[in-house]
């Protein structure tokens, strides 16, 4: 299993992205979480297989409909224990 936090900005918030996140993640069975940040992004904590990873940051640059992803910071991590179960947002 892999751990990958990250940064979504552009027209992100407002417009359903941490919604959008939750339903990509439980099609691919990924765990993890999307809140929204003060700065206007959107962090996105997932944790899955490394194809599952790959076709949700390829979903991450899409967005929803009414979303504007300019772009997207992604770092590795190490999983956390705090690491939840399902896909929660914040």
């Amino acid at each position: 299993m892999l751990c990958m936090k990250a940064w979504v900005y552009g027209k992100v918030q407002g417009v359903g992205y941490r919604m959008f996140c939750r339903r990509q993640a439980r099609e691919l069975g990924i765990t993890g979480y999307a809140i929204n940040l003060d700065d206007g992004r959107v962090e996105v904590m997932m944790v899955g297989d490394e194809p599952q990873l790959a076709t949700m940051l390829d979903a991450l640059y899409r967005g929803p409909r009414f979303s504007q992803v300019l772009g997207i910071d992604v770092e590795r991590v190490e999983p956390g224990e705090h690491q939840p179960g399902g896909f929660l947002l914040g």
